[in-house]
């Protein structure tokens, strides 16, 4: 393995645990007109209120390593989708601000806001890191120097915003399932019918999505003739998404939200394995996409950033197992909570 390739594997990783964490910290904010009365709605909204800042690092993480380990990619992707992030940027923005202002005053109306606020920006940002990944499987027009020549009508298709939806559904379904981790009586209930409702939708769009891809995409499928293991991880998502279902029929929710975390692990792996080498696919112009070698740092500099990231990598991970350690358990108010 070379330094390219490793800081392709490590992106992966830093994209993987933001999916998976913020995943159901979103599909959180999705569910939150579950509540019903003020309570149940601060139960929602606790239920990630310690947690969900330290989620979003795992981005900023991700968006930091690709700017110095890639940097012309970063500066394709952040000014040809610069609409999309200006999108994403303000629904995170809202989002963030609807969980601390919520509980400043005790007036209904206001209380109401801040509901409706955190439900659409987490909706928006949902849908829009869907289409970006969509997006980024059927390709962008690039010119001979990586730069995106083309509108947000290019960016957004029909692939794209299938992808939006299917990002939608699995996030309900994995923050249902988180909840009914931390909540009890009807609400826990109202959750895990919920799950249901998100998991039919996810498997009816992930089928859709396969068969699109299949059909649509077959330059997806060169690198997994290239690398035929990639088809155990197929096997192995499969199997993922059916133990969801069995464990939910059993009242296993812990296995249930491994078992959801691992499909979304699976999905961003696949999604890697099919966009491999590239890290921008030019469309309908392929010898312009951005690699990960012709889009690079120095080797220097990539060597450089592995010693960092194996110094700091270790607090972050223990950062935050300690967190998640300390707020176990069902959601407890208080008058400190949200």
């Amino acid at each position: 393995m070379d330094w390219n390739l490793l800081w392709f594997v490590i992106l992966g990783i830093l994209l993987t645990g933001y999916a998976i964490l913020d995943g159901f910290d979103l599909g959180v904010g999705m569910l939150s007109p579950l509540g019903k009365t003020d309570k149940e709605k601060r139960i929602i909204l606790n239920s990630i209120g310690p947690i969900w800042d330290g989620n979003e690092v795992w981005l900023v993480t991700f968006g930091g390593a690709m700017f110095a380990a890639f940097p012309e990619a970063y500066a394709t992707v952040f000014s040809g989708y610069y609409e999309g992030f200006m999108v994403i940027l303000a629904a995170l923005i809202f989002r963030a601000v609807s969980i601390e202002f919520r509980s400043k005053l005790q007036i209904a109306t206001w209380r109401g806001i801040w509901d409706k606020v955190f439900f659409v920006s987490s909706l928006t940002a949902s849908f829009v890191f869907g289409v970006a990944v969509g997006g980024a499987m059927t390709g962008v027009p690039l010119d001979g120097r990586g730069i995106f020549r083309g509108s947000v009508s290019d960016q957004i298709d029909w692939y794209p915003v299938l992808t939006g939806f299917l990002t939608i559904a699995m996030f309900l379904m994995h923050g249902a399932i988180y909840l009914t981790l931390k909540t009890g009586g009807e609400l826990r209930q109202r959750a895990r019918r919920w799950i249901w409702i998100g998991y039919f939708a996810f498997l009816a769009l992930y089928l859709a999505l396969t068969v699109a891809t299949l059909t649509t995409i077959p330059k997806a499928l060169h690198n997994f003739h290239e690398f035929p293991f990639a088809y155990a991880v197929v096997i192995l998502n499969v199997l993922a998404i059916m133990n969801i279902s069995r464990t939910v029929k059993m009242e296993a929710f812990g296995q249930a939200f491994l078992s959801s975390a691992c499909t979304i692990a699976a999905l961003v792996f696949l999604f890697g394995v099919s966009l491999f080498p590239n890290l921008v696919a030019s469309d309908p112009h392929p010898e312009n996409s951005l690699t990960i070698y012709n889009a690079a740092s120095s080797t220097a500099t990539l060597k450089l950033m592995t010693l960092i990231a194996v110094i700091g990598m270790p607090f972050v991970l223990g950062y935050t197992g300690a967190v998640y350690w300390t707020f176990r358990g069902r959601v407890e108010l208080d008058k400190h909570s949200y």
